[in-house]
């Protein structure tokens, strides 16, 4: 079944000279544009495209890829805004993307801003619109998550407690700001742990694997980056949050239980700014144990 907002594979039935046609089943033949077509496509063969209605209203296809899907949540940028209809976003094809008044809540969005959807089909008009109302589109289903298991995130909104964010693209949890050290931006990606799973379906997050699992990845990564720049880094327990989160993808609480760590195994020491390899030579990663 060929699917509007999504890529489908669908075989070539015949050319003309604005293109080729492409058997979309139940929804007739489309247009794949002569500009998309690959080099040496015959009649007959199978194309991997993806359909999407054109300026004109009219299905098309096209072997470019979209920043998103139909069913998918996107960091995606405001390109213009129609006072009459609504926004229009860039996702990465000729046509952009329509974000309808009706679907951006209490706060309108802005040109140049980067806001959250999720891609979905209009059920009165059958066209691909998004939405920021993104609540009405996660899931509610048990999570299927395990205890410190690693996620993609995607921090969808900041609340008094820290921030929402999307995980793996189905459901909702959140990063408290004692969990998070730097501050997040709005769309951002990043990679978290579930840390808790409430009785009534609720996720907590962390930045950070718990305990030893935490501790002991961070000080492979900060071994093999003081080998790798000479036995000396500029970091240490005075770095700002943000500078540690861009070198390690960490917090800085996680930063310095590993540096204590590695401290206490004699394995660095600080040298007021940074830290040095006690014994650069020898060390190796991940060859240090827990007192």
């Amino acid at each position: 079944m060929t699917k509007i907002g999504q890529r489908n594979t669908l075989t070539v039935l015949h050319s003309t000279p604005r293109g080729i046609y492409l058997d979309a089943g139940e929804l007739g033949e489309i247009l794949l544009p002569n500009r998309y077509i690959p080099r040496g496509t015959e009649l007959g063969q199978t194309l991997d495209v993806f359909i999407y209605r054109d300026s004109e209203d009219r299905l098309v296809a096209t072997t470019e890829r979209p920043l998103a899907m139909v069913g998918e949540f996107a960091t995606l940028e405001v390109v213009s805004v129609n006072r009459n209809i609504g926004a229009f976003l860039n996702w990465g094809l000729p046509k952009d993307l329509l974000l309808p008044f009706r679907e951006q809540g209490e706060q309108r969005v802005l040109p140049g801003q980067k806001v959250v959807v999720y891609v979905m089909l209009d059920d009165k008009t059958d066209r691909i619109i998004a939405t920021t109302r993104l609540n009405r589109h996660l899931s509610k289903d048990r999570p299927p998550f395990k205890l410190k298991q690693e996620v993609r995130l995607l921090i969808a909104a900041r609340t008094p407690l820290g921030y929402n964010a999307i995980i793996e693209g189905t459901h909702l949890g959140l990063l408290y700001h004692t969990n998070v050290g730097a501050p997040l931006q709005i769309g951002q990606q990043v990679k978290g742990y579930v840390m808790m799973i409430h009785p009534g379906g609720k996720i907590d997050l962390s930045l950070d694997a718990s305990g030893y699992q935490r501790v002991a990845s961070l000080t492979d990564k900060i071994l093999e980056a003081l080998k790798q720049s000479g036995g000396r880094l500029p970091y240490d327990d005075d770095s700002p949050p943000e500078q540690i989160r861009a070198a390690f993808d960490a917090s800085k609480k996680a930063f310095k239980q590993a540096l204590g760590a590695l401290y206490r195994q004699r394995r660095i020491q600080f040298t007021h700014p940074g830290i040095m390899l006690v014994n650069p030579g020898e060390a190796r990663t991940g060859d240090w144990r827990p007192n």
